[in-house]
């Protein structure tokens, strides 16, 4: 049976620092909460033209072959190259002997072809001088194993010396290529983090215990916020606390989420000084190719860049994963278009795997629905297929003996399709989005250390469940987008925030604001339901929600698989997972009860409201065969509360992306990537964007993998 998109969603898983880092040291930036951090200072940008790119190794190939590699380039309107990120054995094959000549030839016959260039920080593949004979230069796992040479990521960035390495090449590149007319951007290494996860090596403990001193100041603080004493686990000096190491049973969830934190909060400092670096020597912005999927903290990493950009490799089946990343990385860094800086020609692979190929018309779908969504850069990887390594399945543009690929001619149809949209699109804005889905790395690393629901079906990784609560926004004919825990909320009238252990008192206050002004604020289930430290709450059992809120939160009791039911709306489903059960307040009302089992009787959702706007409270996930029917009726609820417009009637497996001219006249791009071909709803019709000829009133047809251009009239 062919899986719904519902159902296949979850399967889309798809200046140098002040000092250099020693043994106990720790970066100057950790000092800060991600929440403390002052924004970086980005100046005002307006889009020119789309970038239409590809990963380029030049250094694997004979020097020979660049002319024609360019000319080839240029016959499918490649306008842009990255390069750079593996190349640190041939830039400094033995330490402190860098030769960058060759790259910078290239540049230099890439800006007489037209052809601009991202240049890459090599630190993802370390050289073999640098951690040969040194396993404490390497990374650690959990269970003490000690990463080799031979792939990426095996060093830790924790090592002072590593450091340095790392720092030295980059100032070597930024000295060299940082003024070149070809360079139009950086990106920090590549993929950082995308095969590894906590760091355990000797370097990294040590850092460890420095920024638990920088945290909490005083180890009593420590015992008292992590409740120590349970199992006789309280420590007498930072020094003691352990990493969250292989036991016997399990790490409290206090030191499990902190040192996950930790680890992420540090890498996204090692970016900020590489990024501090190379604005020393270049005005070229900055950016990294991030994927939810990565092991960093997201939010805190953004700060090192001045553009948002991601990698996404999904199967034609998995093309709501590729909304889901634009509304994320398009909100990511406000005013700035976001790039897709890795894709697949025609499939994904590596050693002993391969995806399905891409059908014909789905890559040309994919750039159009990026660029449309607010992306500026659209790139593949690769160039010319892997002669060697490990990826050697994965398609490329040319075949390793230089041939045109089974891929080529989908490029070709891409600069085609990006040449007719380029007009369009450098000429207007995504239209702000009226609803916003909360994205938050501590959230993430607490359902890490914590699971939600067990039942099978359920999304169990945390990014999965807010894609979920995104998908559910889409399929209802809404723009949207997903906006990092400390975001700004400006333009939106309704936030959903799923799936978020503890909501502190900052994010409290800014969404309180937000909901007197005549916000609607979905409070998901989970969230509240656990403190800072990763503890249970004391004073309530969604902390600050249930004085807010106006609810008392009697228990919170997992359902899953008791058969319990919850009746709202006049629709009566199975609940699922951890349940706050509640009894409201005074002014509250409660908009769905649970009709039996342990929690029978209380209130599952709940409504308050404050100033002009509403406190919705989900305090369960419906499950089974009426759930999207009752999760739907929540949210239209939530949405005619906040008087939200611009509901789009278009068919599932058709995206309307809604952009704005500079005169204020509404743009849209309808693209289909489902590939059965669409349908949009015009009630006043309107005009083709690209022929000027007028559209009637009614069903506009979009055909499979392909795009429309409208005016839509808008009657106010």
């Amino acid at each position: 049976m062919k899986m719904t998109r519902r159902e296949m969603f979850k399967f889309s898983g798809l200046g140098v620092a002040t000092a250099t880092l020693g043994l106990g040291a720790t970066s100057h930036s950790t000092l800060l909460s991600a929440a403390q951090k002052p924004s970086k200072q980005r100046s005002p940008y307006t889009m020119k033209k789309l970038f239409h790119g590809v990963c380029y190794y030049p250094e694997l190939w004979p020097i020979a072959e660049i002319d024609r590699d360019i000319q080839e380039m240029l016959k499918l309107g490649i306008n842009v190259v990255r390069m750079g990120e593996f190349s640190w054995s041939t830039t400094e094959p033995e330490q402190g002997k860098i030769s960058l000549d060759l790259f910078t030839m290239v540049m230099d016959k890439c800006h007489a072809a037209g052809i601009d260039v991202i240049m890459c920080t090599p630190t993802a593949t370390p050289p073999i001088w640098l951690t040969h004979g040194h396993p404490e230069r390497c990374f650690k796992d959990e269970n003490g194993v000690i990463m080799s040479h031979g792939a990426r990521q095996h060093a830790s960035y924790e090592h002072p010396e590593v450091q340095k390495a790392c720092f030295t090449i980059i100032k070597a590149m930024a000295k060299e290529f940082g003024q070149h007319p070809a360079l139009i951007g950086w990106q920090i290494d590549n993929e950082m983090k995308a095969h590894v996860a906590e760091d355990f090596s000797d370097a990294a403990v040590a850092n460890w215990h420095q920024w638990l001193k920088n945290r909490f100041g005083r180890i009593e603080k420590l015992n008292d916020a992590w409740g120590t004493h349970m199992w006789s686990q309280h420590y007498q000096r930072f020094e003691q606390v352990p990493a969250p190491v292989k036991t016997p049973f399990l790490h409290s969830a206090s030191l499990s989420t902190a040192y996950k934190m930790f680890c992420r909060e540090s890498i996204a400092d090692f970016m900020k000084a590489q990024s501090d670096i190379l604005n020393q020597y270049s005005a070229a912005p900055v950016t990294h190719n991030d994927n939810p999927a990565f092991n960093i903290h997201h939010e805190r990493s953004m700060q090192a860049l001045d553009f948002a950009s991601f990698d996404a490799y999904p199967s034609s089946e998995q093309w709501a994963a590729l909304v889901f990343r634009s509304d994320m990385y398009r909100s990511a860094i406000p005013g700035r278009p976001f790039w897709l800086m890795e894709t697949s020609v025609a499939h994904n692979g590596w050693l002993g795997n391969h995806h399905t190929l891409h059908p014909k018309g789905f890559l040309a779908a994919e750039s159009a629905l990026i660029y449309s969504l607010g992306g500026e850069g659209f790139s593949y990887w690769l160039w010319r297929q892997q002669r060697s390594g490990a990826e050697l399945p994965h398609s490329a543009i040319m075949s390793s003996w230089f041939q045109p690929s089974v891929g080529y001619s989908q490029v070709k149809q891409v600069n085609e399709s990006r040449q007719k949209l380029e007009p369009l699109l450098v000429n207007s804005t995504v239209q702000d989005a009226a609803i916003g889905i909360t994205y938050s790395d501590h959230a993430r690393a607490m359902i890490e250390t914590e699971g939600l629901d067990k039942r099978q079906g359920f999304p169990r990784r945390y990014r999965d469940v807010v894609a979920m609560w995104h998908s559910y926004i889409m399929d209802l004919g809404f723009h949207r987008d997903v906006r990092f825990e400390n975001a700004a909320l400006d333009g939106l009238q309704v936030l959903i925030t799923p799936a978020m252990p503890y909501v502190s008192e900052d994010f409290m206050q800014r969404t309180l604001a937000f909901v007197e002004q005549g916000g609607v604020w979905l409070v998901g289930p989970v969230t509240g339901t656990r403190g800072k430290e990763h503890t249970v709450p004391t004073t309530a059992g969604l902390g600050l929600l249930d004085k807010f809120a106006g609810v008392n939160t009697e228990f919170v009791v997992p359902l899953t698989d008791t058969g319990s039911k919850g009746t709202a709306f006049g629709i009566t489903a199975e609940l699922s997972g951890w349940c706050a059960a509640m009894q409201v307040k005074s002014g509250t009302q409660v908009i769905g009860r649970i009709d039996d089992g342990a929690a029978a009787e209380r209130a599952f959702i709940t409504q308050r409201k404050i100033g002009k706007g509403h406190i919705v409270v989900l305090g369960v996930q419906p499950f089974g065969d009426n759930a999207q029917a009752m999760i739907d009726a929540v949210l239209q609820h939530c949405i005619e509360l906040a008087k939200v417009k611009g509901h789009y009637q278009v068919s599932q497996g058709t995206i309307v992306a809604p952009r704005v001219e500079a005169d204020g006249r509404i743009l849209w791009i309808v693209t289909n990537m489902n590939g059965e071909g669409g349908e949009l709803t015009l009630p006043n019709g309107g005009t083709d964007a690209l022929t000027g000829k007028a559209i009637a009133s009614g069903k506009l047809s979009i055909e499979p993998f392909l795009w429309r251009a409208v005016y839509p009239k808008i009657k106010e």
